[in-house]
């Protein structure tokens, strides 16, 4: 064990916890003793406690997660809320070493008790690590466990293989499939509950057959709504008041851009609850599937089976006296047809298209065979957004901009300036991020852009416009974020390209 390297007292509610330190700890163990291992860092193990002092609690936790211990003093009551996110629920709790069975019973039971421990061992992991996604993928030797964490796929468990069958029948249970159907692909769903208030979290399963057994994909959907607001998502002053003034008109269409994974949806919600919070409004919602619960929010989510398509909600929808209509996405011809529509009469419509930047969102829907005429009567707003990783501000290193790097993103002026690098600390659980925040561009759609897509406007025609407008491009919002210290180069470019 190591001496705390610093006496001020660690709030655990701006720490970033791996769950692969904490849940080496038995529960009993983190609860009676008030410790925490939260980082990995130089080959020691971060360790949050009241006092640095208990040897014998720390020596403890050294013997379970096997490397050196670093004891780090804990603020008492952010101390204690993360133990009871953790491990407040005996439901929702499982260490390593309940992953081994018990010895007594056959060796049926014990393989079903260690998946069932398995299982919710991994759930809570994901949870503990904000995860959106659990991948369960099967080679010869092993099953590789993976959690998509911001986006990006990170290693959590290689387990052996021969606990691959146990943990993808249970699974298949719990979401309703058939376990003897190894062969086609399945979809299943189901509720998880955790924490010490007991909430739910709907998790989507999907298997796959490859050649060496089903991998699983488990998708975690959203929980928390408090958080979903605009202000949170990364977006500049400027264009803020923009998207505000958007959704603040009676009616029309708003519609967000911008490849899976790029945070369109989360977008539409925090709008959604900034209408709600400020007037009473009818809202009607259809998505595939609900990604968050919003209360005051009709939602309606589209059936596998075809029962409940996108078009037929949407035409009965429009039944229900809506003031504010939002569509997962707009698919087809017909979709387009009926939003257009509903913006005509007086609806606010929400919705989104896969297109590379905002000015493509207008040529996308003209491609649809959408007339010209309804676009510029109806689009609001048109916004590309991408997704990139916060940088973590207690760890980033300063470095210059490269002139190739710069040529990439379209500013060569910006050769030489200031950026920020990933490090890694205890406090991001040493990957160096921090979360994500969106990168934003939007077309605002006025009279004199509106007549001029009426009169023919292509989508170079647009972009021209709005260079002369001195409208920001989604480049230009990137390396402004990128100059400020918020994220890296490295990001950036995976995110952007120069038109």
């Amino acid at each position: 064990m190591t001496s705390p390297a610093a006496q001020h007292l660690l709030d655990m509610d701006e720490v970033v916890i791996d769950p692969a330190c904490a849940l080496k700890v038995p529960a009993p163990l983190a609860l009676r003793r008030q410790v925490l291992p939260f980082a990995s860092l130089d080959g020691h193990v971060y360790v949050a406690c009241l006092n640095a002092d208990d040897t014998t609690a720390l020596e403890a936790v050294q013997r379970a997660v096997r490397m050196p211990v670093h004891p780090q003093p804990a603020e008492p009551e952010s101390l204690r809320r993360a133990l009871n996110r953790i491990f407040g629920s005996t439901k929702g709790v499982a260490t390593a070493a309940r992953t081994r069975p018990r010895d007594s019973g056959s060796a049926t039971e014990r393989d079903e008790e260690g998946a069932v421990a398995l299982s919710d061992e991994l759930l809570q992991a994901a949870i503990v690590r904000q995860a959106s996604d659990i991948h369960l993928d099967p080679d010869e030797k092993n099953l590789q466990v993976r959690f998509r964490v911001d986006g990006v796929l990170e290693q959590f468990r290689l387990l052996p293989i021969s606990m691959h069958n146990g943990l993808i029948s249970r699974f298949k249970v719990l979401g309703g499939m058939d376990i003897a159907e190894k062969r086609a692909p399945q979809d299943g769903r189901f509720s998880h509950r955790f924490g010490p208030t007991d909430q739910a979290i709907d998790v989507r399963v999907a298997t796959l057959p490859t050649k060496h057994g089903e991998r699983m994909t488990l998708r975690l959907l959203a929980l928390q709504t408090e958080s979903l607001t605009l202000e949170r998502l990364g977006m500049s002053d400027r264009d803020l008041a923009c998207f505000t003034a958007a959704i603040g008109k009676p009616h029309g269409m708003i519609l967000l851009t911008g490849p899976t994974g790029s945070g369109k949806t989360t977008t539409l919600y925090a709008a959604i609850r900034r209408l709600i919070g400020a007037r009473a409004l009818n809202i009607i919602t259809i998505e595939d599937p609900i990604e968050y619960n919003i209360r005051g929010v009709a939602q309606v989510e589209v059936d596998t089976a075809d029962k409940v398509s996108f078009t037929k909600a949407l035409r009965s929808m429009l039944r229900h006296d809506p003031d504010v209509v939002m569509i997962g996405e707009i698919r087809d011809r017909e979709t387009a047809d009926v939003a257009i529509k509903a913006a005509l009469t007086g609806h606010l419509v929400f919705s989104t298209l896969h297109t590379n930047s905002a000015p493509s969102a207008i040529t996308r829907l003209i491609d649809m065979q959408v007339q010209r005429y309804l676009v510029a009567a109806t689009l609001r707003l048109a916004v590309a957004q991408r997704l990139v990783r916060k940088l973590c501000p207690r760890c980033r290193s300063p470095r210059v901009l490269s002139e190739a790097e710069a040529a990439a993103l379209g500013h060569k002026s910006a050769t030489g300036q200031t950026v920020y690098e990933p490090a890694g600390c205890m406090y991001c659980a040493n990957r160096g991020f921090v979360g994500r925040l969106g990168l934003f561009e939007m077309v605002p759609m006025d009279e004199s852009l509106a007549r001029r897509v009426a009169e023919g406007a292509e989508e170079g025609n647009i972009v021209e416009e709005m260079q002369t407008r001195h409208v920001p491009r989604l480049v230009d919002d990137a390396l402004e974020k990128l100059l400020a210290g918020e994220t890296s180069v490295r990001e950036v470019l995976a995110a952007v390209t120069v038109w």
